[in-house]
């Protein structure tokens, strides 16, 4: 039987989805991308899951991105050269290319996030980092590309000039950098990086399912529009929300002085 490349825990509302390849910096070979898939499929389709988090199993990584022996394996076997995006790959569409993944993921990182992990990262909603993290994009030194979003969303994320000396030359860089230009969410001490992912996670199951699904459709679509557009485009999660059952009962609960109670209907 084969070892799972990802651990995938439900609990309550929250799908916990491990990288589980430790031994080599859970390194992503297109078996775990396979997996991977599944997996955001299952999210997106279970009504009992509200948020994942994603992370990396060990101590020492997330993930250290592409199994490049896997790649010189597949280079030396004459397969295609890759670019960018993942179509036609196994395990498309990855989590970089899920742009209608409606639900939120936190990306709980500790230790190294480079290439292809720093790029499922930057993919993530959320960001908690332990001190020891470690960012970069090292394919420039590679003869390769930050072919999974790695180009596009550092451009976008961080200020141009210190996106592109990242993405040109390779360099590293800690977590105390990232926090200053508010690529991360919270950067803690490793021995308090789970209760702060919880408190995240708490927080999100604790807000209205429709309202976060709706907020998050309206946030990533609408940022390169227009701002008289971004008020008239059309939003799905938000065409459910605003007829909602949840949409009356928060109003009535917070009228009642009392807890809400969320159907997600």
């Amino acid at each position: 039987m084969r070892r799972a490349r990802v651990r995938y825990d439900k609990q309550g509302p929250v799908a916990r989805v491990t990288l589980d390849r430790p031994d080599v910096l859970n390194a992503m070979d297109l078996r775990m991308h396979e997996e991977l898939a599944e997996i955001w499929d299952d999210v997106e389709a279970d009504d009992d899951i509200r948020v994942a988090v994603l992370t990396g199993a060990g101590d020492r990584a997330f993930s250290v991105g592409q199994d490049l022996k896997e790649r010189a394996g597949r280079d030396a076997a004459g397969a295609p050269a890759s670019s960018f995006g993942g179509r036609g790959q196994p395990g498309w569409p990855r989590l970089t290319e899920r742009f209608d993944l409606s639900k939120p993921v936190v990306a709980r990182v500790d230790g190294y996030a480079l290439g292809g992990g720093f790029e499922l990262a930057l993919a993530c909603d959320l960001l908690i980092a332990s001190d020891r993290s470690v960012f970069g994009l090292p394919e420039a030194r590679l003869g390769l590309v930050p072919g999974a979003g790695g180009v596009f969303r550092l451009i976008r994320q961080l200020p141009q000039k210190a996106a592109m000396g990242y993405l040109l030359t390779g360099r590293r860089f800690d977590a105390a950098t990232a926090s200053g230009f508010g690529l991360l969410n919270e950067v803690t001490p490793a021995d308090r990086l789970d209760a702060s992912v919880q408190s995240w996670v708490d927080d999100l199951v604790a807000a209205a399912p429709l309202s976060v699904r709706a907020i998050k459709e309206a946030a990533l679509r609408s940022v390169d529009l227009p701002l008289p557009e971004a008020f008239t485009a059309v939003y799905r999660w938000e065409d459910r929300r605003r007829v909602s059952a949840d949409a009356v009962e928060g109003p009535r609960a917070f009228a009642q002085n009392r807890a809400p109670i969320w159907s997600g209907k």
